[in-house]
């Protein structure tokens, strides 16, 4: 959980958030680290966090906000091999912070999602939600085949609104139920990366990146080693000159190369080991893999036509020596 680690110590280190910003963090803190209970017969609201730098940041903020005076306490962890965990609680106004950070509706009901005022704000402020609920219960592991950043929610009407928060910000979520909690989860290496510099985790973003570019390295290092299969050994030999062949073709159109067609090489040059049905998966929207090969096809033929009539070399030509177009 080192990662996981780094993200929660630059996160909650970021200072000087605009207010706005900082009221969608501690309430993603209060939604997703804690939640309403009853105190002899009033309305407490409390949230768990698992260090005490996050656990005083969010009794500051509350402080300075929205005037409450919240306790902290060290509270028993759910399981051995957890570290120290903090409660920060707010008894005596509980009802009333609950109510100002949309916990509870105006019919004293607790909510389930998430406040459509911060779902729907600007994107500082949806990033300061997903930074908020990160804090709270998220998780980040290692670049490899399962990679992903994950938290953990505490409804799915919850997981639904982090999700479309996620997708305002330009990054793909996914809501799914493990083991009957709901969770939000990101496994795209790009995606990863965006959502977390744009949470502000810029430097373990970088250092992420790193890693995953290492790996990706490594493996095509080692999937040539192994190319002891003739089968697979044609079907990367036929992948780069398909490359090769396309990264031609989008030269020799340049501008003139209609959209739907630059998107479809350009998927080709992004997604280089995978197959047209992986890269019909890619597209947005999602297209069949007879949809993509046309596109690439229709590609080429367009640009060795344009060669033809400028008298230069076409898109074969591209293609190194040794393997076949």
């Amino acid at each position: 959980m080192a990662l996981t680690t780094d993200v929660k110590a630059e996160l909650v280190s970021i200072r000087n958030a605009p207010p706005t910003v900082r009221v969608a963090e501690v309430t993603a803190i209060l939604r997703f680290a804690g939640g309403l209970h009853s105190i002899a017969g009033r309305v407490a609201v409390e949230a768990e966090v698992d260090a005490d730098l996050l656990a005083r940041r969010v009794a500051r903020d509350l402080a300075e906000i929205y005037g409450v005076r919240p306790e902290i306490a060290q509270v028993q962890s759910a399981t051995a091999t957890e570290g120290a965990r903090y409660a920060v609680r707010v008894i005596g106004a509980g009802e009333t912070l609950a109510r100002q950070t949309g916990l509870l509706d105006q019919r004293r009901r607790p909510v389930r999602g998430l406040p459509n005022r911060l779902t729907t704000g600007s994107r500082e402020e949806i990033a300061g939600l997903w930074r908020g609920a990160f804090l709270a219960n998220g998780t980040l592991t290692d670049p490899g085949r399962s990679a992903m950043l994950e938290i953990s929610c505490p409804t799915s009407e919850a997981a639904m609104a982090l999700v479309g928060a996620a997708h305002r910000l330009g990054v793909a979520a996914k809501a799914r139920e493990v083991r009957g909690m709901p969770r939000v989860v990101v496994r795209e290496g790009e995606a990863i990366r965006s959502i977390l510099a744009q949470m502000g985790a810029v430097k373990t973003a970088a250092a992420w990146e790193e890693m995953r570019q290492r790996r990706e390295v490594r493996a095509g290092v080692n999937r040539l080693v192994n190319f002891d299969d003739a089968n697979l050994r044609r079907s990367a030999q036929a992948a780069v000159a398909a490359c090769a062949r396309v990264e031609r073709a989008l030269e020799i159109l340049g501008d003139t190369v209609p959209d739907h067609l630059r998107t479809a090489g350009q998927l080709r040059l992004a997604h280089r080991d995978a197959s047209l049905d992986e890269l019909g998966h890619h597209a947005e929207p999602p297209l069949t893999k007879d949809a993509v090969a046309g596109r690439i096809r229709r590609l080429l033929a367009m640009a060795d036509k344009r060669a033809q009539q400028e008298g230069i070399p076409g898109t074969e030509a591209a293609v190194p020596a040794g393997l076949d177009a």
